[in-house]
């Protein structure tokens, strides 16, 4: 059984395991709150809209996850800390622009929160597949995969949806193809890497290194032609 063999091994110290796991899921929660507060404040959101848009952002793609294999209610619900760490960096966010910090360095400011919803979408989409493999799927492959996929853009999807924009999967460059990447390099290396911590790291950083380069090198999947000479032109190198 595909990925199954890995975690019913004793080899592993799952205390330790279960920490670098912990440790990972609040690092990508922080990095999606930030996400989302920033859009929130650029959509002139007050406080509450803010901490709602950081919150929905960094817990919603765990809340489908969890919905998808019936593990209801879910986690973000049952366990308080996620929106714990979720409002506390939104409220963060929100005193830092309001005191003009983000106008001390306007220039870094995007490419950092391209970073950080980078890290959120690599971290939540290997998240994923291992919440999937954990509940007993390790065989069916597409499905761990594609709740990993789910897992990582699912956040970011309800964050554009409240905030009234066209989601980032739908335009940006190669969003959901890079969640894909990295779920799948987790699910099939899971198994083959010494140790779990090591997928874990390898996954989530495929996803934000394929992010990062296209980015820089503006890859985008293709588009039809049809009313695409009366778009604006792209504002800057970051997507």
């Amino acid at each position: 059984m595909v990925c199954m063999k890995f975690y019913e091994t004793g080899s592993i110290d799952m205390d330790w395991i279960t920490n670098i796991v912990t440790i990972t899921e609040i690092l990508g929660t922080i990095a999606f709150s930030i996400s989302g507060a920033m859009v929130a404040i650029r959509k002139r959101m007050d406080i509450l809209g803010v901490i709602v848009l950081g919150v929905v952002t960094a817990t919603g793609g765990g809340m489908i996850r969890d919905v998808l294999l019936g593990n209801t209610p879910p986690m973000a619900f049952r366990d308080g800390s996620y929106v714990t760490w979720a409002t506390i960096t939104a409220v963060v966010v929100f005193i830092l622009v309001d005191r003009q910090w983000h106008e001390k360095s306007p220039q870094w400011l995007d490419a950092f929160l391209n970073v950080v919803d980078a890290i959120g979408l690599g971290v939540f989409a290997v998240m994923g597949v291992r919440a999937a493999i954990h509940n007993g799927y390790g065989d069916n492959g597409f499905l761990s995969i594609f709740v990993g996929v789910l897992t990582g853009v699912g956040g970011g999807l309800l964050r554009d949806m409240m905030a009234g924009e066209v989601p980032k999967i739908f335009r940006k460059r190669i969003y959901a193809v890079a969640a894909l990447l990295g779920a799948m390099a987790y699910y099939y290396t899971v198994e083959t890497l010494f140790a779990e911590a090591a997928a874990i790291v390898f996954g989530s950083l495929l996803v934000v290194c394929v992010r990062m380069l296209a980015t820089h090198f503006q890859w985008n999947l293709p588009r039809a032609r049809y009313g695409m000479d009366q778009e604006a032109p792209a504002k800057g190198k970051n997507g």
